[in-house]
Order: C-alpha cells, then sequence, then structure tokens
C-alpha cells in the first residue's frame, strides 16, 4: 500500500512537486554546462553552440511546457523517486518553471549574441548558466526561483491561480 502524498500549507498534493526533481535536473543540467563550457574554451565551437542550442530546447521545454513535463522530471519520476522516501513535503512548480524561462533567457542571449559574431558570449552565456544549474544541484539554491518571489514581491508578475 502506497503511501499518501505530503501536502504543503499552500498548494494540495496535486499542485505540488517533489523539490528533489529540479535539483536533479540542474545537475544534469550543469554538467551538461560544464562540457559546453570547456568546447567553447578548447575552440569546438561549432560543438558548443550546438549543447547550447539543445540545453536552450531543453529550458524551452521547463519553461513553456511546465517543470512537471519536462524530461529531467520524468526521468527523476522513473529512475529514481522510487528509489527514495517520500518528500518531507511538496513545492509550488511555478518558481522552478520560472527558473527554466531565466535559463532559456541566458542561454538564448548567449547563442543571439554568438550569431551575430560576438565569440566570447557562448562561454559567458554556459558560464552563467552552468553558476546557477550548480548552486542548485549541490546547495539546493535556486535563482532563477529566488528572482520569482522577488518579482511577485514587488507584485511585477503574479502566482498562477491553483
Amino acid at each position: 500500500m502506497s503511501q499518501p502524498e505530503p501536502t504543503t500549507s499552500a498548494r494540495p498534493a496535486a499542485a505540488g512537486i517533489d523539490p528533489r526533481s529540479p535539483r536533479f535536473g540542474a545537475g544534469i543540467t550543469a554538467v551538461l554546462l560544464l562540457v559546453d563550457l570547456f568546447l567553447s574554451l578548447v575552440g569546438a565551437t561549432t560543438a558548443a553552440a550546438v549543447l547550447l542550442l539543445v540545453i536552450a530546447v531543453l529550458f524551452a521545454w521547463g519553461a513553456f511546457a511546465g517543470i512537471r513535463r519536462h524530461p529531467y522530471g520524468a526521468l527523476y519520476r522513473a529512475l529514481i523517486r522510487p528509489r527514495l522516501a517520500p518528500p518531507a513535503e511538496l513545492e509550488d512548480p511555478a518558481p522552478p518553471t520560472f527558473a527554466q524561462g531565466v535559463g532559456l533567457f541566458v542561454t538564448g542571449v548567449g547563442l543571439v549574441l554568438f550569431a551575430l559574431g560576438v565569440p566570447l558570449a557562448l562561454p559567458v552565456a554556459a558560464a552563467l548558466a552552468f553558476i546557477a544549474a550548480f548552486l542548485n544541484s549541490v546547495f539546493g539554491y535556486c535563482l532563477g526561483c529566488q528572482l520569482y518571489l522577488l518579482l511577485v514581491r514587488a507584485r511585477l508578475i503574479r502566482r498562477p491561480a491553483v
């Protein structure tokens, strides 16, 4: 018999996500971004640009389809989650989804500037995105999530209705 999902006080269980899932995805993203940074620094700029484009597409997937539909989330739910105890609490999916949009913006700007002839745009974008992914995966500190909460508090964006 399975245990019921825990809930947070702010949202029902159906609306929450396992907070370990975005951290798992951030770990994969951090590794890919580190490879991308290495490729761009050793002069394999075409490979680095293609890899950063793939990473940007994955960010777009998370930003537009939602964090629940992201491939890394599906991988986490299929392979990792069954081996773990249920999370102590669930988290709102809106901040990590917004963070995916921030990652898309950073990588997208890097790709556009690189295409316009700014050669350092590629490693700089990869490095900035790597720092954010690393902080999330290792320390659980999501820069995009913090930006989301700051914008909500400043009433520049609204939380989605449940």
